[in-house]
């Protein structure tokens, strides 16, 4: 049976729930309508969480997605609605939803959006170097 697009958000529990840990999303193919002209938008979606007692289940999160289709919604309005909902289905201890829209009338958007759980601190930031993507040794 092919997958309907839904609202349902599934959510999994956390594996590693006495760490700080960060989950990354990348939602390459998210569509929705300019609520003015009906005409299609398109997005790449980042989402970036640090759990605290759940994790969003991908499956279910692809379909959640899939229902913005054919909905008329300005970007910043979608960005923070989708933010809401993730967080709110989740509890993360952080979230922030980047949503980098494809250029429209000759314009680029961008709107980031977080949620933070009350009184959660985050451990001071350490930074790498990046991966190449274009090293041979990672297949």
């Amino acid at each position: 049976m092919p997958s309907q697009p839904s609202t349902s958000l599934d959510t999994f529990a956390n594996p590693a729930p006495e760490r700080d840990y960060l989950v990354h999303i990348e939602v390459p193919e998210f569509t929705c309508l300019c609520p003015l002209t009906g005409q299609p938008d398109f997005a790449t979606l980042l989402i970036d969480y640090i759990p605290e007692a759940r994790n969003l289940e991908l499956k279910a999160l692809k379909l959640y997605m899939w229902s913005f289709r054919d909905q008329g919604v300005f970007h910043e309005a979608v960005t923070n609605r989708i933010l809401g909902e993730l967080a709110a289905a989740t509890q993360p201890r952080f979230m922030r939803l980047t949503a980098r829209w494809y250029v429209r009338g000759g314009i680029y958007t961008t709107v980031v959006a977080e949620h933070r759980a009350p009184g959660w601190t985050p451990a001071p930031r350490v930074d790498l170097p990046a991966f190449d993507r274009n090293d041979p040794t990672r297949g």
